[in-house]
Order: C-alpha cells, then sequence, then structure tokens
C-alpha cells in the first residue's frame, strides 16, 4: 500500500486548520499513520482509495471530514482549443490516451513534490506499473499546440528528462534508469509511444520518460496532463484524480479534444441509495436527513427524499473505488464514526479451528520455502492457451468453462496449477535468475474442488535431477509413499519426465519442460517443473 508524505505546512494551508486536529482525525477516514517528523508526517492508505494519494487530496477529504466545508467540489472545464491527434500506428502498442489543461497553478517545491508523489503512487495502484496507465505532467509554455501521439521510429532522439544530451529511444531503455525499469512495456514493439507537439519537440516518451523540455518547475503556471496506457478505465481514473487534485491546489480545468472527443468529464455519477438498507447493513436508525449530511462530509452530494425513504446521491469523479451502494454506506459509516458504533458481542460463540485441508498447505508452504522456492499466487481463471495450447496437452472436454467470460484470457476454471506457473515466469522474463516459485491452492476436477500444489525452477541448470529431487524431499516430508512411472505428458522432454503413482493411481508429474512449451512461454532458459495432487495424501 502507497504511504504518502504530507507536509503540515501545506497541509495546514489547503484545508484551514492546524496540523494536531488534522493528524487526531486522519486515522478515522481509513489511513494508517506511519510516522511523524519535524516538518511532515507519512502516511498509509488503502489502495482502493487513490483519491487520496495527494496532500491535496487528503486536504479535500479532511475538510469535509472536518465540517470546515463539506458537500461536493463543483468542476467547472471551458475549452482550452488545444487538441491531441492519435495516429492509427499507436493502437496495437498503447492504444488510449486522456488529457486536460490545468492552468492558474502556483507551485512550491512541496506542491511539485506533491504531484510528483501522486504520479508514482497512481502507476503503481492504478496503472499496475505503468502497465495500465503511465502519467505526464508538462510545463505547457514550453510547447506549441497542437500535439500528436504516434508510434516512432526507436532510433528517434530527444533528451530525456534528468539528463543533458540527446539519446535515442532505443538507448534510453538501457541506459536511462526509468528506461531499465519499464523497458519491458515496449521493447518488443516496433514501433515506440510518443508526444510531440506542431514543432516536432518531445513531450513524452510514455510509459517511459518525458523530455527534459517540458520539466515542471515552481515557475510553472500552465500544465498539460497526458495519461497514457492499454486500459481506457484506468486512463480515466488517473486523469480525473490528478485534475481533482490540482484543483484543490488552485487550478482551474480546460478540456483538450482528443479525435474528437472532449478531455476530461468531470461530472459526478448519480444512483439513489435506500434508507432502509443502509441502515440495515449498518445497524443504525439514521433519517434520511441524517445520511445525506454525512454523505456531504464525505464530498458526496446528497438531497434526501424522506417520502420515499431514499437519498439521491451524486458520487464525485475522483471516486473511482465506488461501485455499488454499499461503497456508499461504508461512507456514512465513517462519516458517523467508527467510534460512535456501539459493541456488541456476536449472538452465537464458537470456537474455530484450522480445516485439515489447510493445515495439509501450510505444510507444504513450509516445505517449499525451506527448499528455497517463492510462493506466488496466480489467477483461478485462465485459458485454454494457457492451459493446455502451450503446455502441449490435448484439450480435456470436461472443463468448467465460464458462462460469461470477461476477457480471453478468462474463459476457463483452472484444473492444473502448473501452467500458471509457467504464465508467471514469462511475464517475470526480464527479471534475473534464478527463478524457483511454488503455488498450492484450489483446482477443479469436473465439477469438485480440489487441491494441488506445483513448482517450477528456471536457469541455465534447470534439469530432471534438481526437480525430482524436489518432488522427493516434499512427498517424504508429508509421509507419502509413492512409485515413479515413464510418464507420457507432452508438456516434458520424452526420457525426462515421470509419473508419480500413489495407491495406483496417478498423481503427479515431474521433469524438463519441453523446448516447444518454453518457447511458447517466451522464455529462453531450461525449466524443471512438477505437480502434485494432493488429494494422494487422503
Amino acid at each position: 500500500m502507497p504511504i504518502i508524505t504530507l507536509p503540515y505546512q501545506y497541509l495546514e494551508e489547503l484545508t484551514g486548520t492546524d496540523r494536531d486536529t488534522i493528524i487526531d482525525r486522519l486515522p478515522m477516514i481509513g489511513a494508517d499513520i506511519e510516522r511523524f517528523k519535524d516538518d511532515h508526517t507519512d502516511v498509509e492508505f488503502f489502495p482502493d482509495r487513490p483519491d487520496l494519494f495527494s496532500t491535496e487530496g487528503v486536504a479535500r477529504a479532511m475538510k469535509g471530514f472536518l465540517g470546515i466545508e463539506t458537500g461536493p467540489v463543483i468542476y467547472e472545464t471551458k475549452p482550452s482549443g488545444i487538441t491531441i491527434t492519435v495516429d492509427e500506428n499507436i493502437a496495437p502498442i498503447r492504444p488510449y490516451i486522456g488529457s486536460a489543461v490545468i492552468r492558474g497553478l502556483t507551485f512550491s517545491g512541496e506542491a511539485i513534490e506533491s504531484l510528483m508523489g501522486l504520479q508514482e503512487a497512481l502507476h503503481w495502484a492504478v496503472g499496475r506499473g505503468r502497465g495500465k496507465v503511465a502519467i505526464g505532467v508538462h510545463d505547457l509554455s514550453t510547447v506549441t499546440p497542437p500535439f500528436r501521439y504516434f508510434g516512432a521510429d526507436p532510433k528517434f532522439s530527444f533528451v530525456p528528462l534528468d539528463f543533458e544530451e540527446e539519446m535515442t529511444m532505443e538507448e534510453m531503455l538501457t541506459k536511462h534508469p526509468k528506461g531499465v525499469d519499464y523497458a519491458h512495456l515496449v521493447r518488443d514493439f516496433d514501433l515506440y509511444p510518443l508526444i510531440t507537439d506542431a514543432n516536432g519537440s518531445v513531450l513524452s516518451f510514455p510509459p517511459i520518460i518525458n523530455g527534459e523540455l517540458t520539466r515542471v518547475t515552481e515557475q510553472t503556471t500552465d500544465i498539460l496532463l497526458d495519461c497514457t496506457g492499454t486500459d481506457l478505465k484506468a486512463v480515466t481514473t488517473a486523469v480525473k484524480i490528478i485534475c481533482a487534485s490540482l484543483v484543490e491546489a488552485g487550478g482551474t480545468i480546460e478540456s483538450v479534444e482528443i479525435n474528437g472527443k472532449v478531455w476530461p468529464n468531470l461530472k459526478p455519477e448519480k444512483r439513489t441509495i435506500n434508507v432502509d438498507e443502509c441502515n440495515r447493513l449498518l445497524g443504525l436508525e439514521l433519517s434520511a436527513g441524517e445520511i445525506a449530511a454525512h454523505l456531504e462530509a464525505m464530498r458526496f452530494g446528497a438531497i434526501p427524499h424522506p417520502r420515499k425513504g431514499e437519498v439521491e446521491v451524486q458520487v464525485p469523479c475522483y471516486r473511482a473505488d465506488v461501485m455499488h451502494d454499499w461503497d456508499v454506506f461504508e461512507d456514512v459509516a465513517i462519516a458517523y464514526g467508527f467510534e460512535n458504533f456501539e459493541p456488541q458481542l456476536p449472538a452465537t460463540f464458537t470456537v474455530g479451528r484450522e480445516h485439515p485441508k489447510q493445515t495439509l498447505m501450510g505444510a507444504v508452504r513450509q516445505i517449499m520455502t525451506g527448499l528455497g522456492y517463492l510462493e506466488m499466487m496466480p489467477f483461478t481463471l485462465t485459458s485454454r492457451r494457457v492451459l493446455f495450447d502451450q503446455m502441449q496437452r490435448p484439450y480435456d472436454n470436461a472443463v468448467l468453462p465460464v458462462l460469461h467470460p470477461i476477457s480471453e484470457e478468462q474463459t476457463l476454471i483452472r484444473t492444473d496449477l502448473l501452467p500458471l506457473l509457467m504464465e508467471i515466469l514469462q511475464h517475470n522474463h526480464h527479471r534475473e535468475l534464478p527463478q524457483k516459485i511454488f503455488h498450492v491452492g484450489d483446482a477443479i476436477d469436473g465439477t469438485e474442488t480440489i487441491q494441488k500444489m506445483a513448482a517450477v525452477s528456471i536457469h541455465t541448470e534447470a534439469d530432471f535431477s534438481e526437480i525430482f529431487a524436489a518432488a522427493d524431499v516434499l512427498c517424504r516430508n508429508l509421509g507419502l509413499v509413492y512409485t515413479l512411472e515413464e510418464s507420457d505428458d507432452p508438456a516434458f522432454i520424452e526420457g525426462r519426465r515421470g509419473d508419480i503413482i500413489v495407491d495406483g493411481v496417478k498423481r503427479g508429474v515431474f521433469g524438463e519442460l519441453h523446448p516447444a512449451v518454453i518457447t511458447a512461454f517466451e522464455l529462453d532458459q531450461p525449466t524443471a517443473g512438477f505437480e502434485l495432487d494432493l488429494r494422494a495424501l487422503d
């Protein structure tokens, strides 16, 4: 979870109250204070509230929570006259871009640090390491609109941020610190994303680095925001949160036209909540008017309708976490004050104990970590491509499909764990070797939920002997009596694979992964793995 630095002086300027009052009440909105310093405090927020990842966002929330300024912030935008043209050749690389112009800012050192900190926190919480969204802010006075977003030749050169000399985009991936960190997001493409102005000057090479030309300084008053990514929702969320934060810093928002579409849309979302449902879930007896007042303290717009038993709610544009009425009810509880809830003992008293299957999986974890393997948590949903095609295994028609999948990558419920570990290796192919990972968890056999474990090892000397030794140590420590038979599993190399047999039933497989499987997962080093059905221990 991100840790946000809150400078006392800047926070007091934004809220209009003293630091002691803020710090005393801050934990009650869902914050964990990490440490106190002479001029600032470091606070940890849950990742579901990215709107609080800046001093400005915290100030906005605390003004409402403390009753200094309640109700919604009204975000008015006017046209900037600025346009961004998006070329078709960027679509396969990084198709989405959102933007806005923010004018009238007065940047202190603390304000710049807050903006940069918000960028990095959003890169983590919303952008998933810049993969889904990357954010750039630019001094608008240094460039000339209109702007262009397109795929450029990797040999195109400019001066990147924090450097004094030009280098090609290709060179930045190996010589610039940010390029080294995020090269894996673009290096496999023939063209690299680029944003330029009317004169061909570079604003940004997303998601890697901005140009030095548009560096934001204390003299900057007007900025151009760009958010590029592979996920439209993430891009939209980032634009709204940054715009809302900069309004708190004194800025005014102007819209930008991107291929005919106007950005940003800062209008609130409207929903109607039921008073009785809210009270039932919270265990309270609040009136529609009281619920509305609590929501306004959380910076919502709220109009009570007592006769209907409803409250009409306007959800602020920056509240990306509100997806259900229950999320609104949670804010009612926060404003009501958790310290004001009357604690009660549950009506039924029980004593819990660990389920035997959890005990078994815990033992597997202990053994595998002792062998130097790192535990992973792959998704429960996967696809035919990962589960069967890339593993060279025949498709099983008895596999359990998802009725209404949301993507091609999540169409089946996993029947095996080893393919998912191979996919994790694929995602981490740019990391140093060796990599030794495992997972223990649920899988599906027909319609029955079962438990399995799997492990893989990838490095220059990964082989049959290594993975057999790991499987043997696991089985012996679990007290599992087994025999071995030659395997015909096509995922492994013939002659370097074996089946684990328990009471005459195949319960596991191990060996060196076939070169075709390794290349299918875009790997280039020897890989060995094994999988064990934990029903063998029933």
